[in-house]
């Protein structure tokens, strides 16, 4: 008897059933397609067509992550605040990563079910909108709420909230004209225009004439261009709406 003390792995590799090489290539292969097959259906179930019938999926309460859970009317605010849609995917023409897929399937095996309804927050730029800088992929739970299952990209701009505050309401588009009014007139050298005897009058008439200008070019760009404010957008398919 040898009183050396006892390789596990040498133990474990004797009592080892070696397979063929063609066994062994079969049985990978099984399990890639397996794989393969599943995130094919999930890439499916998120790329089909919204309908009606696909806002209600099941969630276990005993094993759900109330942290992951959002309110209809929060993923709004968000979306008001920096100008972002929230949308099916089936609008969605970026690409789902791989880490998404896996964590969707996680919360199927979890849950023991199969998901639908997939919606996705997201600027403009990344949908294939209807004509007439990070996603957040969702999962119905029902019509108010939704659960939130992967965010990828990379983060927005640091001023994205201060610049969509400008097409928030009517209100503040007015007041962003008025402010950049005054800042171009305050540029014109006094008495350019006007006599510099009369620099209130004269201010007030430019003023006036670059308040026109600003609002001009405003109506060509928001609405030649079909754009709308964000209480609008938010949640609507149409191109640039």
């Amino acid at each position: 008897m040898s009183w050396r003390d006892l390789d596990i792995e040498k133990k474990l590799r004797e009592s080892k059933e070696v397979p063929s090489s063609e066994e062994l290539r079969g049985f990978l292969d099984e399990i890639w397609l397996d794989q393969h097959l599943s995130n094919v259906s999930i890439l499916m179930r998120i790329k089909e067509k919204p309908r009606e019938d696909t806002n209600v999926n099941y969630f276990d309460s005993k094993k759900i992550n109330p942290e992951n859970v959002f309110f209809l009317e929060e993923i709004k605010n968000i979306c008001i605040d920096y100008r972002l849609r929230f949308l099916s995917t089936y609008y969605f023409k970026g690409d789902i990563p791989h880490e998404a897929l896996l964590k969707i399937k996680e919360l199927e095996c979890l849950h023991d079910t199969s998901y639908e309804g997939f919606k996705i927050m997201a600027p403009s730029k990344l949908f294939k909108l209807s004509n007439a800088d990070d996603p957040l992929l969702f999962i119905p739970i029902n019509d108010n709420y939704y659960y939130l299952v992967h965010k990828w990209g990379k983060d927005l701009a640091w001023y994205r909230k201060a610049w969509a505050w400008c097409f928030k309401s009517m209100e503040n588009l007015l007041t962003v004209c008025l402010i950049v009014s005054l800042l171009l007139t305050s540029l014109i050298p006094e008495g350019m225009f006007f006599p510099a005897k009369n620099p209130s009058i004269g201010f007030v008439i430019e003023f006036l004439f670059m308040f026109k200008s600003v609002i001009a070019i405003v109506i060509y760009y928001a609405f030649a261009k079909g754009k709308n404010f964000n209480t609008a957008i938010w949640d609507s398919k149409y191109f640039n709406a």
